[in-house]
């Protein structure tokens, strides 16, 4: 039986339906084979959220086209509303002109994000996912077949909503989410109340 992984979402793609202006980030190719220019560095950390590794967002490892970072950003802070006691965790995005960005295949022009699964301990209180250099940042860590690792058991619910806040942070600016790819994905959907959206299920067994 196939494990899952640490991610919610290996890709989530946000593509703008307009085009930007002149002040605004500016994308060129596709998340496999493209750059940006202007793109801006996601916050490190907030009330709710943090980012898999200070040290790899000092590098330069977390920067966004700006309406992506803003949809983001206003997402955690609906969360805070919703899920007042959840904390997120947010992974690798790419470099500040795009471009290559090993060991992935995409996440080249700054519209690719990867979240990491929100979790809880043995207490049942919500905690960061435990990323360092022993797990590769958290991108080696692997759930067993009941959502375990350790002590920790992925928040499906959490998940559920984190993905309606980022659509609904999205429409509300003219964009979508294009692809999630999350290997256990069949969980969550199974827990997203009517009305709230569509999600692309794809099987992966590397590093997008």
């Amino acid at each position: 039986m196939k494990k899952p992984v640490s991610l919610i979402a290996a890709v989530l793609t946000v593509l703008s339906a307009q085009a930007p202006a002149a002040t605004e980030s500016q994308c060129f190719g596709t998340v496999s084979k493209g750059r940006i220019e202007g793109s801006v560095k996601l916050p490190t950390s907030g009330p709710n959220f943090t980012a898999y590794s200070s040290l790899a967002a000092t590098a330069g490892r977390t920067h966004v086209h700006a309406k992506v970072a803003d949809i983001i950003t206003a997402s955690y802070v609906a969360l805070q509303t919703s899920c007042p006691a959840t904390t997120y965790v947010y992974g690798e995005t790419g470099w500040p002109s795009g471009g290559r960005f090993r060991p992935h295949r995409t996440h080249q022009n700054g519209l690719s994000v990867d979240f990491f699964v929100p979790v809880r301990n043995a207490q049942g209180k919500s905690v960061p996912l435990p990323t360092g250099i022993g797990n590769r940042l958290g991108y080696d860590i692997e759930f067993n077949a009941d959502a375990r690792y350790g002590e920790y058991s992925i928040d499906f619910p959490a998940i559920a909503e984190h993905l309606y806040q980022l659509h609904l942070a999205a429409k509300a600016r003219g964009v979508g989410i294009a692809l999630v790819i999350f290997d256990a994905l069949r969980h969550a959907t199974r827990r997203l109340p009517e009305g709230k959206p569509e999600l692309h299920e794809r099987q992966t067994l590397g590093s997008p």
